[in-house]
């Protein structure tokens, strides 16, 4: 994994540097001439980085890197580089242009390039404002933008990028090309999901010009270009994508105005640009990713509150926790109800109805810090609780699998039934009725509305917020996407977009797409002894997935016990259990608080070795704020758990939160003894545009038979004559650059 890219290179000899990856190059010699008959790969390559304008290095964040060699069809790296002027060659010159890539070996997310380009802009000569407009519809797996780099000719006077998802723009980047052209960080932190558009704006003036200006390769010609560095988790990582549409006019009437107003650059600017490559301390440091980027503590452990709660609570088999907007913590029990092994019969059918409905209040709002109950309601309601949970409205949403309903409750105490789906003791599997549902989730943002449905369907119910039914998926599904053996809890991941499923009876975790319902990953331990009884999440440290097992039909197989696991490494950062009793196949009648706190003899976490090359692994602080702190001024931090089994439900608390400094940035000097040799390895991505040599990536030669353009100007693109204007005059940054890739084929594990 490419981790860093570090260049070796000024303006005053080389104009610009890409690097590819592929399968295998044109030549093996240690260099050759790609402008002419030759060409980068005999593949089809991808551009991996571009250097021009004196841009200095870029530090890719941290857990974040190209994945080469492997299963990627990467073999070798091919740097092509551009010059300006012949005139540096003279009295034997010796260029020693080139690149450091820093490496390791482990990565948990893969970087990726998505670039937009314009290929058919024309610009009138003397015209002072004309603007290139490109947009695609994002089609794959979520991607999270990190850094951005803009690119055109000397024309150019600001390049933006923008996100745009129901009619909202959000900027992902704006920036003058006539600046360096560095990977910048990205203006909003923000993700991608399919059916986004990415748009994308350059703005040119043909002030100065006597004849129209196209896109194209050299001098003369233009170019606009996009780039968005991004990463995704590695299960589903595509290393390479494009978009060369033209934006719709439609569309492009909303466009925020800033992306219209140039960017003024200082001759101080252009002229600092002269310079050497910049030193260590101008490393462009990319911001972190907002996710998985960190680990739990290795100070931080739960552990159970022993003296909670200070007066004794009545309660029944409590069957699900929730916790209101304020921190309030929700118990849904079922009073002098049982369930045992005469409630239901084999088709589902609740057996027991002549008991009536449970005559004690169902639902407590508990003060999380001292278990005071705050407010009491749900009598006469209930035949058998299951699962509860809370809208961004605080609203009940409830399941009881005796009447085979779903219900959407007032928080006010009134019992008011806002919504009900599927219909009293009637127990189906088509789209009004359920078969004992199991637990609720609820999209923050759409307000829609997710059902686990449950013991006898086995899938995952998706409703509008007025519940209409949308779809569902599961072992009913015929597209087969994914089944489930008792789908028992939910939870929904806010900040991913996704819902995640207890499969109880799979012993696994299976997480989902909440818009299409695409399988998105499993996490399956052999700590989980074979079942997953319920699951929480929290957005805290990148994303923690809390989750507690069960006991198997066929025995004990694991201790019984809670899990703190990383979302995007699947790692289990740490366990928990009650030190006052052991966690049993029976129905738990209390309640157990667990707090977060810090302990200096707690067991280290693994954070995954990392061998690095070529470096040392720079220094790394962190600094704790803990819950036990956090307590003591009187605010609960961490309310985790649970209850147990049949059916037993998870809820977690906000954690500790965990944030990481970088210490020294690293720097190094270099002579000129930079040698390319080959070296194997694997790796490679179609691409849309081929170079008449073998495949390479170059768009002077689909610029030249693209809508009638001559070759003119193309022939000299790459040679040590080409781009004969100086560039201090013209800026231009003439570039091979194009990125293609298929979608990478899903991963299960």
């Amino acid at each position: 994994y490419i981790v860093d890219f570090v260049p070796h290179a000024t303006m005053d000899t080389a104009h610009h540097m890409i690097l590819y990856g592929c399968q295998t190059p044109y030549a093996t010699q240690g260099y050759w001439d790609c402008g002419k008959e030759l060409g980068t790969c005999r593949d089809q390559a991808k551009i991996m980085y571009a250097w021009a304008r004196n841009a200095p290095p870029t530090k890719l964040p941290k857990d974040v890197g190209f994945k080469v060699g492997g299963d990627t069809r990467i073999n070798y790296f091919v740097l092509q580089i551009h010059y300006g002027d012949v005139k540096n060659f003279r009295d034997h010159h010796r260029d020693c242009s080139g690149l450091t890539l820093r490496m390791t070996s482990k990565q948990p997310f893969i970087a990726g390039m998505y670039l937009m380009m314009s290929v058919d802009t024309v610009i009138p000569p003397g015209k002072k404002v004309t603007n290139a407009d490109i947009a695609c519809t994002y089609p794959s797996s979520p991607m999270y933008p990190f850094a951005f780099r803009t690119h055109t000719h000397s024309l150019g006077k600001v390049v933006s990028g923008y996100r745009v998802r129901n009619g909202q723009w959000t900027q992902i980047g704006r920036q003058s090309p006539l600046l360096p052209q560095a990977f910048y960080p990205v203006t909003n932190t923000i993700d991608v999901r399919n059916g986004d558009i990415l748009a994308a704006r350059c703005v040119f003036t043909g002030e100065g010009r006597t004849t129209v200006t196209q896109i194209g390769g050299t001098s003369s010609d233009e170019m606009c270009n996009f780039y968005i560095m991004y990463y995704m988790d590695n299960t589903h990582a595509v290393p390479y994508m494009n978009c060369g549409d033209d934006g719709s006019s439609e569309l492009f009437q909303n466009i925020p105005s800033e992306a219209n107003i140039p960017i003024p650059v200082t001759p101080d600017h252009m002229m600092s640009m002269k310079h050497e490559s910049a030193p260590h301390k101008d490393v462009v440091e990319l911001q972190e990713p907002k996710r998985e980027e960190e680990v739990l503590d290795q100070g931080a452990h739960l552990v159970e509150v022993s003296d909670w709660p200070e007066a004794g609570l009545q309660l029944g088999q409590v069957s699900g926790l929730a916790l209101k907007s304020n921190g309030d913590l929700i118990i849904f029990h079922r009073g002098d109800h049982v369930w045992g092994i005469n409630s239901f019969n084999f088709n589902g059918v609740y057996q027991q109805k002549d008991l009536g409905p449970i005559q004690q209040s169902t639902i407590m709002v508990v003060d999380p810090v001292k278990g005071k109950v705050l407010k009491a309601s749900g009598r006469n309601m209930f035949y058998m609780p299951h699962g509860i949970t809370t809208d961004k409205d605080d609203n009940y949403w409830v399941t009881d699998v005796a009447l085979h309903q779903v219900f959407k409750l007032s928080s006010d105490g009134k019992d008011r039934q806002l919504l009900v789906l599927g219909e009293a003791f009637e127990p189906g599997s088509d789209k009004k009725h359920f078969c004992q549902p199991t637990d609720v989730a609820v999209d923050p943002v759409t307000g829609n509305v997710y059902v686990s449905d449950g013991y006898c369907n086995s899938r995952i119910l998706k409703f509008s917020p007025e519940g209409k039914y949308i779809s569902h998926w599961g072992s009913s599904d015929r597209k087969r996407r994914a089944s489930f053996l008792i789908p028992h809890s939910l939870t929904f991941l806010p900040d991913k977009r996704e819902l995640c499923v207890a499969d109880r009876d799979h012993g696994r975790i299976q997480c989902f797409m909440a818009d299409t319902g695409e399988f998105v990953k499993e996490i399956k331990k052999e700590q989980f002894g074979g079942e997953v009884f319920a699951i929480a999440y929290s957005p805290v440290q990148g994303g923690l997935i809390y989750a507690v097992n069960g006991v198997p039909p066929d025995g004990q197989v694991a201790p019984l016990q809670g899990f703190v696991i990383n979302y995007s490494t699947k790692e289990i950062l740490d366990s928990f259990s009650p030190d006052t009793q052991v966690l049993v196949t029976a129905h738990i009648y209390t309640l157990l608080l667990f707090l977060l706190i810090s302990e200096a003899e707690h067991r280290s976490v693994k954070k995954g070795g990392i061998e690095v090359q070529e470096i040392e692994a720079p220094e790394e602080k962190q600094t704790t704020k803990t819950a036990a702190n956090q307590s003591a001024q009187g605010v609960p931090t961490a309310i985790i758990t649970t209850l147990l089994l049949v059916p037993l439900v998870l809820v977690i608390a906000i954690g500790v939160c965990i944030r990481w400094r970088r210490g020294r940035m690293y720097s190094g000097n270099y002579d000129c003894q930079v040698k390319l040799e080959p070296s194997g390895s694997a790796g490679g991505i179609l691409g849309k545009i081929r170079g008449k040599a073998a495949g390479s990536l170059n768009l002077g030669n689909f610029f030249a038979s693209h809508k009638g353009y001559t070759r003119h100007g193309f022939d000299r693109l790459s040679t040590e004559g080409s781009d004969l204007e100086k560039d201090d005059e013209d800026g231009t940054d003439s570039e091979n650059e194009e990125y293609s890739a298929p979608p990478a084929p899903m991963s299960s594990s």
